[in-house]
């Protein structure tokens, strides 16, 4: 079955990148639009509905979050048109106000957070980029050896986009709290998959997108810390307290809030589902194709996420042969697709440079179903014998 129209055939294996839009999040985005259709800004009553409306589902997605919604020490959810303004904002903002100093990232972060890194080291901020293990998992002892009195902030991701590798947030907070660090992590593959609990991790500011979790394109958020103080990042309103100006879109808000609340009734099951779809895709590919590589299977995983090297064929040629098969995966970031460079993760791994270039990565979601994964792996085998020969 297809989720991708007029492809009837196709099988959908690339939901790291963008999941597809549930039916019931499209009616509530409907729905909305129709029934919402002023300015939340507005001072008018139906302006006052859409404002209602809008911080509903603001403090609805905050508490499926794990942020704390009352007291004068609530959490503060900043939405965004998507999790790479989130990123810039959580990393510009909150080093904004300060003189240049030190902050801490790792190798394998995903480009929506190197690229406002990499704008930081232009402002004159030292920069250093931990590495990780051979599993993908980063070296917090690094992190610790690199920690001092001029580090302002940490940013490591919640899980890898490319290996679905579980980062050691919880140890990384730990440590960031003894030195009175702010922490920031991109959770844009973790929410929506594993449960965040953002105040109980002792998180500073988490990032993430709606399109990620099977809701809407054009809508992410950054939730802060009550006592964080955010630099605004764009001038010219003073919607979300001027921290992010521009007139906010109910409609999208409730559809973000509603993925969000079908994944948390049936998480369990979904993440049940998930483990077994990896488990069934796995345990074929290898016994198929000995040869093949799952990169991070040592590791804590997300259940929804394989990379696997095949290292007996052309990845680019490997790819495209199984586009045209009808089996939509990715060679890397979606957000650097179309480059033919080894993906900078993966390199920072430090595996073989084999390993690194016939890389696929497959991901699989909530509308992704088991037939799916059988004939996908049926397809992957054949065309990779046939690319062999």
């Amino acid at each position: 079955m297809s989720y991708i129209a007029g492809m009837s055939e196709s099988i959908y294996l690339d939901n790291n990148a963008t999941t597809p839009m549930l039916p019931e999040v499209a009616d509530a985005i409907h729905e909305a639009s129709l029934r919402y259709g002023a300015n939340p800004a507005s001072q008018h009553r139906a302006g006052q509905e859409a404002r209602r409306a809008l911080e509903n589902a603001r403090e609805r997605i905050a508490e499926l979050l794990g942020g704390k919604t009352s007291g004068m020490d609530a959490d503060r959810l900043i939405f965004t048109s998507g999790g790479t303004e989130a990123n810039n904002l959580a990393l510009l903002g909150v080093l904004g106000g300060l003189s240049p100093g030190h902050l801490i990232t790792s190798a394998i972060e995903h480009p929506a957070v190197l690229g406002p890194i990499e704008q930081l080291e232009r402002q004159g901020w030292r920069v250093t980029r931990i590495g990780a293990d051979g599993n993908g998992v980063v070296l917090v002892d690094q992190l610790r050896d690199a920690i001092c009195a001029e580090t302002h902030l940490v940013s490591v991701m919640a899980a890898n986009n490319e290996t679905g590798v579980l980062q050691p947030i919880d140890e990384i907070a730990e440590l960031c709290a003894s030195h009175a660090v702010a922490l920031h992590t991109d959770a844009a593959q973790l929410v929506g998959k594993l449960p965040v609990n953002f105040s109980e991790r002792r998180l500073t500011a988490l990032s993430c997108a709606a399109h990620k979790f099977h809701g809407p394109v054009g809508i992410g958020l950054l939730l802060v810390r009550h006592d964080v103080q955010i630099t605004p990042q764009l001038w010219g309103g003073h919607q979300q307290a001027g921290l992010r100006p521009g007139t906010e879109t109910v409609a999208l808000a409730m559809g973000m809030q509603v993925a969000l609340e079908v994944w948390h009734d049936a998480a369990n099951a979904r993440l049940e589902r998930m483990q077994k779809f990896q488990t069934r895709f796995e345990e074929q590919i290898v016994a198929e194709i000995p040869s093949a590589t799952t990169i991070g299977r040592l590791a804590p995983r997300l259940p929804s996420t394989s990379t696997v090297a095949f290292s007996e064929v052309d990845r680019q040629a490997f790819f495209l042969a199984l586009d045209h098969a009808g089996v939509a995966c990715s060679t890397g970031s979606a957000c650097a697709s179309g480059s033919s460079e080894p993906s900078p993760a993966l390199m920072a791994m430090g595996l073989q440079k084999v390993l690194v270039e016939s890389a696929l990565r497959f991901s699989w979601g909530a509308t992704t179903k088991a037939e799916e994964i059988d004939e996908a792996c049926r397809r992957i085998i054949k065309v990779h014998n046939h690319l062999r020969r």
